[in-house]
């Protein structure tokens, strides 16, 4: 079945690709490919549910300015999927921070951040050994359930097709470079079939390479990690709040909407393990973790209540599992730009890698349109536009 474009992977990036493709490509075909029984079931759902602001980014202003355009906007598009019945507080720490309080007031300045000390009863759940400062911020929390709901009625009303519990499982190119054949394997049945379309969009997040390597088509260079998110009962002190504790190996709590807990993160502990793909090293076999793993729970609780003593009566419930994938460069600064890359032979497959939720607006600026079948040759600021050498 011939198609115009196929969108490989259903997550946020995945459903927002078709969406701008429907809309500059009027008529067109266009098809959702998703492994789960469901859109964004895998990392789409299994992370913080933070929509940032532009806080989280001392080291990459660039991000944060980003963030700053863009959470604004989604607020207002995904209205109904916005949570924001808590307050949110970034502490500093005292010890080994990237930043001081000094420091993180000027960049909130420069970046048109709200920004205000936090009460003192706020203050004072906080251990001031361990901690400089505290600031109110404006920050949002999103619920992954009801922003499905609104992507898959968007998806209907703009006749895209969605084929869930289906697996990409090759790649080739036919007709000179001009169309695709996408083998797809239907994971209920075992069975495969053909798809073909002119143009092809990876949006598999850590499959990435995979889908590449399928084909016989240029990787990308990808740090993965096998991460842990705590979901977590607080006592009645903490219920309401929001926290970060800034600029370095510390934690964070965030409500998570869904299934109304609050999700407890660790910049030492949420990560279990990682492994990168190098494509000047050679293809290596994909690695898919044994999830769940054992829980670092009470690592990570151990060390938040050093700085939050209250955290010491938090009650464990459960652990999102997901791979977390990333530019290995995004390391240096903690910036989070969206990969796009092109290849080089064939020029109508588009590999996307998004890093945060807010910055799916930022794909209007790379996505084809039907007046031009190449690129714009200029990205926005916040898009890593990567290619050969």
């Amino acid at each position: 079945m011939d198609h115009t474009h196929i969108v490989i992977g259903g997550g946020t990036y995945g459903c927002f690709t078709a969406l701008i493709l429907a809309e500059r490509f009027p008529g067109a075909r266009i098809l959702v490919v998703e492994e789960e029984a469901d859109l964004m079931r895998r990392a789409s759902y299994n992370n913080q549910a933070r929509v940032h602001n532009g806080y989280h980014y001392p080291r990459s202003v660039l991000t944060a300015l980003r963030s700053r355009v863009n959470a604004p906007r989604f607020a207002a598009e995904f209205g109904d999927a916005i949570y924001a019945d808590f307050a949110q507080y970034y502490a500093i720490s005292r010890h080994r921070s990237n930043v001081t309080a000094g420091q993180f007031e000027q960049f909130c300045r420069r970046i048109g951040a709200e920004l205000k000390p936090a009460p003192l009863a706020v203050r004072r759940l906080f251990d001031e050994d361990f901690v400089e400062a505290v600031f109110w911020v404006r920050e949002y929390a999103f619920d992954a359930v009801k922003l499905r709901a609104r992507l898959r009625e968007r998806l209907d009303a703009s006749g895209i097709e969605v084929l869930t519990r289906y697996s990409a499982v090759k790649l080739a190119v036919e007709e000179a470079g001009r169309r695709f054949r996408v083998e797809l394997r239907n994971l209920e049945s075992g069975e495969t079939e053909q798809r073909r379309a002119a143009w092809v969009y990876n949006c598999t997040y850590s499959r990435l390479n995979e889908i590449l390597a399928s084909g016989g088509f240029e990787t990308v260079r990808l740090k993965h990690e096998a991460t842990e998110m705590a979901l977590i009962e607080v006592p009645p002190e903490l219920r309401g709040i929001g926290i970060t504790v800034m600029c370095g190996p510390f934690f964070s709590l965030m409500p998570f909407p869904p299934e109304g807990l609050v999700a407890l993160s660790h910049v030492s502990y949420t990560p279990h393990y990682e492994w990168r793909d190098d494509p000047a090293g050679g293809w290596s076999v994909p690695h898919r973790p044994a999830f769940p793993l054992q829980s670092w729970f009470d690592r990570m609780r151990r060390d938040a209540a050093r700085y939050v003593p209250a955290l010491r009566e938090c009650r464990y419930v459960r652990s999102l599992w997901e791979v977390k994938t990333v530019l290995p460069e995004s390391g240096a600064n903690d910036s989070r730009p969206i990969l796009f890359k092109r290849d080089s032979s064939a020029p109508n497959l588009i590999s996307l890698l998004g890093g945060k939720i807010d910055n799916i607006f930022d794909l209007a600026d790379v996505l084809p349109g039907p007046e031009d079948d190449q690129l714009p040759a200029r990205a926005a600021p916040a898009v890593a536009a990567l290619r050969e050498g």
